[in-house]
C-alpha cells in the first residue's frame, strides 16, 4: 500500500510539472504572438499619436520648404540691392563703400586667435594686469571729469556760446557724406584739404545753429559755396553753413542754439543738394565731429569717427 501511495504522489507530481511546463510555454508563445503582432500592427498602421506627430512632422517640413525657399528669395534681393547700391557708391564717389562689418568680424577673429593658444595662468595675469590698466585709466577720467566741471563752473553761460551739436537731424548719423581732411574733389578731381563736413539732405531741411552768437555774414550766390550764413560765438568760435536754399536771419542778428537759421539747398558750386559745416577757432578751421558732445553719447560719437575714417568724397 506505501508503495501505491508513493507512486501515486510521484504521478501527481510528475502531472503539475508537466501542466505547469504547458502553461509557461502557452504564455511564451502568446507573449511571441502578441509582440509580433503589435510590431506588425506597427509596421503597417499607426496609432492616433504617431498619425498626429507625423501629419505634424509633415506640416513643418512643408513650412521650412516655404521659410527656405522665402529666405533665398529674400537674400537674392538683398544681394541685388547691396550690389546696387555699391554700384550707386562707385558711380558718386569713384571708391568702394567701407566694410564695417568684416572689418569687426576681422578683428574679432584676430583676437580669438590671439588668445586661442595661451595658458589659464597667463591668461589670469593679462586679465588683472588690463584690470589694473583699466582702473588706472579711470582714476584719469575722473580727474578729467572733474577738471572738465571746473571749467564749466568758471566757464557759466559761455558754454552756450560753444558749437555743441550738429547742424541738421542725425540722430541715426547716417547723413554725414565727407568728413573733414583730404578728400576727393568732385569736380577737379584731385585730392584736396575739405576743411569742414558735408551732410548729405534733402534741398529745404532745417539748418540749425549750433551754438548762441550773432550773424556776422549772409553771403548771397555768388560764389563756389554759394548762399552762406557765417555766425560769430563772440569766444574765438565762428561757425559756417554753406549750399543753403534760403537764409531765415540777417547781418547783426543775434541767434540761440537749436535756432533754424536757414534751409538746406544745392547752390554754388555743389554735386548735389547738401550742407557743408565748418567750425572756426581763432581763426583756425578745426574738424566738426569733435564739437558734437552735447548731443551724442559716447558710442554714437565712436561710430561717427568710424564713419569719418572711411575716406568719404566731398560734394563740393
Amino acid at each position: 500500500m506505501a508503495g501505491k501511495k508513493d507512486l501515486e504522489r510521484l504521478r501527481r507530481r510528475k502531472r503539475r510539472k508537466q501542466r505547469t511546463i504547458r502553461v509557461t510555454v502557452h504564455l511564451f508563445v502568446w507573449t511571441g504572438v502578441a509582440v509580433l503582432y503589435y510590431l506588425g500592427f506597427s509596421l503597417f498602421f499607426d496609432t492616433p499619436v504617431e498619425y498626429a506627430m507625423k501629419h505634424s512632422t509633415d506640416a513643418l517640413r512643408r513650412e521650412y520648404a516655404e521659410l527656405s525657399a522665402r529666405y533665398d528669395s529674400l537674400m537674392r534681393v538683398a544681394e541685388n540691392v547691396a550690389a546696387r547700391d555699391r554700384n550707386v557708391f562707385q558711380t558718386l564717389f569713384e571708391a568702394d563703400p567701407y566694410d564695417f562689418d568684416s572689418e569687426f568680424e576681422h578683428r574679432q577673429t584676430a583676437t580669438y586667435e590671439q588668445i586661442v593658444g595661451r595658458s589659464s595662468r597667463r591668461l589670469r595675469r593679462e586679465l588683472g594686469q588690463r584690470v589694473e590698466a583699466l582702473e588706472g585709466k579711470l582714476a584719469q577720467l575722473n580727474d578729467t571729469y572733474l577738471e572738465l566741471q571746473r571749467r564749466i563752473d568758471l566757464a557759466g553761460r559761455d558754454c552756450d556760446r560753444i558749437p555743441a551739436i550738429q547742424p541738421v537731424i542725425n540722430k541715426q548719423l547716417t547723413l554725414l557724406t565727407a568728413s573733414y581732411g583730404m578728400r576727393y574733389h568732385p569736380f577737379y578731381k584731385t585730392l584736396q584739404s575739405h576743411q569742414g563736413v558735408d551732410y548729405t539732405i534733402p534741398e529745404g531741411s532745417s539748418v540749425f545753429a549750433t551754438a548762441d552768437g550773432v550773424v556776422r555774414d549772409v553771403a548771397m550766390r555768388n560764389s563756389t559755396s554759394g548762399m552762406t550764413v557765417v555766425i560769430d560765438h563772440g569766444n574765438g568760435y565762428e561757425t559756417s553753413y554753406s549750399h543753403l536754399s534760403k537764409s531765415n536771419v540777417r547781418k547783426g542778428q543775434t541767434v540761440r542754439r537749436g535756432d533754424i537759421i536757414a534751409l538746406s539747398g544745392d547752390t554754388g558750386l555743389s554735386l548735389a543738394p547738401h550742407l557743408h559745416y565748418e567750425v572756426r577757432y581763432n581763426g583756425m578751421r578745426v574738424d566738426p565731429i569733435h564739437y558734437f558732445f552735447m548731443e551724442l553719447t559716447p558710442t554714437e560719437y565712436q561710430r561717427l569717427m568710424r564713419i569719418a575714417q572711411t575716406g568719404m568724397q566731398s560734394f563740393d
